[in-house]
């Protein structure tokens, strides 16, 4: 398939599998939140980032 270079690739629609559930027991069940957790986590931080980064350029690009 070949892209435009006005456009980006598109995106895949989800990012992330997520496993079955009920093949995990308990322990891995909380693993598993806790790993979600981080990836949220990162994922916030990500967001903070580029909302900073946007914010200052519409500050330097300000009248």
């Amino acid at each position: 398939m070949i892209f435009s270079e006005d456009e980006p690739p598109p995106r895949p629609k989800k990012l992330l599998l997520p496993p079955p559930l009920d093949l995990l027991g308990v322990e891995e069940l909380a693993e598993y939140v806790g790993e979600l957790r981080g990836e949220i986590a990162r994922v916030e931080g990500a967001i903070s980032a580029k909302k900073a980064h946007k914010d200052a350029a519409a500050a330097f690009f300000k009248k």
